[in-house]
C-alpha cells in the first residue's frame, strides 16, 4: 500500500485510524522481525534566503497553520527523469489539512503547466473566492498570465522570499516525502508511467491512507471529513 514507505510511526498510525491498535514501539519491533524497512530519509536543514518579491509581497509569512479548508493554498513544481528526459509536476496543496487539490505533468516547466494545476484546484474545491495562494518566485508563477488568472478567480498572492525554501516548507516537505517514500530512485522508464505514478500517490495514498503528524495522525481526506462532520454538529447547538 505504501509501496515500502511507511516507517514505524506510519504504520501506527494506519492501523489505529482501522481500528487495529498498534503502538509505534511494536510496530517498530514487527518490522524487523519481518525484515521491513522504511526508504523515507532523516530531515535537513534548509538553507534561510533573500529578498521578497519586488511587487508581490510573502504575506503568508510561515503562518501554516489554518483553521479552515480554502483559506490557504500553496504551489510548487519539482522535475521527475521519465526515461530519456525530464518532466515537471506542479502541485497545489491545502494548508488546512495539508491536501493536494490540484496537479498537473508537463515536459516543459512553463506557466501551462502550474495553470493547469491551479485550474484542477479551482474546480475540484466549489471555485472558492478569497483565499490565498503562496509559492516561490518561479517565473511560472509571476507570469502576466498567471497572476491575471489568479485576479480573475479573486485568490491573493503571496510569494517567498528568494531562496527561502523554509517560506514554503509544508511544499518541500511534499516533494521531499513523494521523492523518498514512492517514486523510484532512478526515476520512471517514460512519461506515462511516471504520471500514473503520481497520480496513485496523490489519490490512492497520500490524500487518503498517509498518516500525516500535522493532522494528528489523520490522512487528509479524513481530517478534512471530520472537520466538515464538527460543522455539521455545530449546527445543531
Amino acid at each position: 500500500m505504501s509501496g515500502g514507505s511507511a516507517g514505524a510511526r506510519t504504520i501506527a498510525a494506519i492501523a489505529t485510524n482501522n481500528d487495529f491498535e498498534l503502538s509505534r514501539y511494536r510496530a517498530a519491533k514487527l518490522m524487523v522481525k519481518l525484515k521491513l524497512e522504511s526508504c523515507q530519509v532523516p530531515q535537513h536543514q534548509y538553507k534561510r534566503g533573500g529578498n521578497e518579491h519586488f511587487e508581490i509581497p510573502n504575506l503568508l509569512d510561515r503562518q501554516f497553520d489554518v483553521v479552515e479548508p480554502n483559506t490557504v493554498w500553496c504551489g510548487d513544481v519539482t522535475y521527475i527523469w521519465t526515461g530519456n528526459r525530464w518532466a515537471y509536476l506542479a502541485v497545489v496543496i491545502d494548508l488546512f489539512a495539508r491536501k493536494v487539490v490540484g496537479w498537473a505533468m508537463s515536459l516543459s516547466p512553463d506557466t501551462n503547466l502550474t495553470l493547469k494545476a491551479l485550474e484542477l484546484a479551482y474546480e475540484s474545491r466549489g471555485r472558492p473566492s478569497g483565499l490565498m495562494f503562496h509559492s516561490d518566485q518561479g517565473s511560472h508563477y509571476t507570469s502576466l498570465k498567471y497572476r491575471q488568472r489568479l485576479w480573475r478567480y479573486k485568490i491573493t498572492q503571496s510569494m517567498s522570499r528568494r531562496g527561502n525554501c523554509w517560506d514554503n516548507a509544508p511544499m518541500e516537505r511534499f516533494f521531499r516525502s513523494f521523492k523518498t517514500e514512492w517514486m523510484p530512485k532512478v526515476g520512471y522508464e517514460n512519461f506515462k508511467e511516471a504520471k500514473y505514478s503520481v497520480s496513485d500517490y496523490i489519490n490512492g495514498y497520500y490524500n487518503n491512507v498517509r498518516p500525516h503528524h500535522y493532522n494528528a495522525g489523520l490522512a487528509p481526506n479524513e481530517s478534512e471529513i471530520r472537520y466538515k462532520d464538527s460543522k455539521t454538529v455545530a449546527k445543531f447547538y
